[in-house]
């Protein structure tokens, strides 16, 4: 009885002694400009993860860099979970392969809590370029010099049309933009005439007529835009290329912590206002849990090394 009794004191003990996770506000960074995906996720969970946990999840977005800058800030955080970072394949494989002095190593300085989003991006043409088909677009630009944007060096925007133009044999100038939303301003006034664009920036633009679309650069249709094809539909064998956004922390992250956020995010994401506004954005639900993030997280790195290699895409 004696025993019990200490043992039950050291456990209450031990309780008091540690700090209720949140003790306060979560700093949720979106690496990405307002209105961006990371941006975009990011809120939709922070409302969620305020009402789970009982404090503010509030979203700062550090941009820059195709996520560099904000990776760089969340690797030298507290790893209390008081700093968490939505990240995605930019920061956490591209810029990597296009890099190799980046200050931080992703594996080794972030604890990668779950997946949550992959999301697809779809080649658009200002409509006064004469191409009505992939096929087309493709002949036009083996016949004259066309430029298209990105959201800038090292982009996913970028990295797809290099493969894509690797693929194809053609060359075509590259205008590098502060993101997304810049991107797809430009191609709408005709500065550039193409450009490889998330499709929560493009959607109504097409559906408008606005913008002309070819093709999604992933193996499978997108439900928010199902009639366009794929680009292998279209003759271009393995095109499979999207950025996948997930949720890290810094390196060192309790286990506990982790798996608490990881259960909560996983119960987020499917509830039905966060789905169909997922769907309606073309983003495709990627959460599968803490282990599997990692071994994906390793496969990014090796997926974007090789792309980078093939398409020759050097840092601008």
């Amino acid at each position: 009885m004696r025993l019990l009794l200490i043992l039950a004191l050291l456990s209450a003990t031990t309780a008091m002694a540690q700090d209720p996770y949140p003790s306060k506000s979560v700093r949720l960074i979106a690496a990405a400009a307002p209105g961006g995906n990371p941006d975009i996720l990011a809120r939709m969970l922070a409302a969620k993860l305020s009402d789970a946990f009982g404090r503010p999840f509030v979203v700062e977005n550090i941009p820059g860099a195709g996520g560099v800058v904000a990776a760089e800030q969340v690797a030298r955080a507290a790893p209390d979970g008081h700093t968490l970072m939505l990240g995605d394949s930019g920061a956490l494989a591209i810029n990597v392969a296009l890099n190799p002095r980046l200050t931080y190593q992703p594996l080794k300085d972030f604890t990668l809590i779950t997946a949550l989003a992959a999301v697809p991006t779809v080649l658009v043409l200002n409509p006064a370029v004469p191409a009505n088909s992939l096929r087309d677009f493709v002949a036009l630009a083996k016949s004259r010099q066309l430029a298209y944007g990105s959201a800038g060096n090292g982009s996913v925007h970028h990295l797809t049309m290099a493969v894509f133009l690797a693929r194809n044999g053609l060359e075509m100038l590259h205008v590098p933009y502060k993101g997304g939303t810049a991107l797809v301003g430009a191609v709408l006034a005709g500065e550039v005439q193409s450009g490889w664009s998330g499709i929560p920036n493009v959607a109504a633009h097409i559906r408008a007529g606005k913008l002309r679309v070819l093709c999604i650069s992933t193996a499978r249709r997108s439900a928010s835009l199902p009639d366009v094809p794929t680009a292998m539909e279209l003759g271009i064998a393995g095109f499979d290329i999207a950025t996948t956004i997930g949720l890290q922390a810094p390196a060192g992250l309790s286990r506990d912590i982790a798996a608490r956020l990881q259960a909560a995010v996983a119960k987020a994401l499917r509830e039905r206002d966060v789905t169909e506004r997922m769907a309606n954005l073309g983003m495709e639900l990627a959460e599968n849990g803490t282990e599997h993030y990692a071994r994906f997280a390793r496969e990014d790195l090796e997926r974007y090394a090789a792309a980078v290699k093939a398409a020759g895409v050097k840092q601008e």
